[in-house]
């Protein structure tokens, strides 16, 4: 079974980063440049939240706002749980499992080191992440 850590995973990764006053329609431009499904929100070199397809989607068009005039700051996801670089990927694949998430903002000191996905997970990863789930559920009924 793999045992990788999150910077094993994001250590050739560029980050993508948007200020909080960009608007909507620059930060999806440069998502789909990027090839990516979400981008870090930054106040300096500090993460304050993450824009993702998903609130593209639920928070600007189904909302029926103008991603030309609105900024990032209105429909983010602000301040957003974190992985930290020596963390144990499946430590990620937890919390977006736990949380609904697909994309986990990588941090040291509140600085965005990078981003790991779903797509990150590698089939073993998984085998790993479903044995975890399994006994799990396993103490749960031993609890309960």
């Amino acid at each position: 079974m793999p045992n990788r850590h999150v910077a094993q995973i994001i250590e050739n990764q560029v980050v993508t980063t948007a200020k909080s006053t960009d608007t909507v329609r620059s930060a999806a431009e440069r998502m789909c440049e990027r090839k990516i499904g979400a981008v870090l929100v930054v106040d300096g070199e500090t993460l304050v939240g993450i824009f993702t397809e998903r609130d593209a989607l639920n928070r600007v068009i189904a909302a029926n706002l103008n991603p030309d005039t609105t900024r990032l700051s209105e429909v983010m996801t602000a301040d957003p749980q974190s992985i930290e670089p020596d963390a144990p990927f499946r430590n990620a694949l937890h919390l977006m499992y736990e949380n609904g998430y697909r994309h986990v903002p990588v941090t040291k000191d509140g600085r965005p080191l990078g981003m790991v996905s779903a797509r990150d997970a590698l089939g073993l990863d998984l085998l790993e992440f479903e044995s975890d789930l399994e006994l799990r559920e396993n103490i749960s009924e031993i609890l309960g």
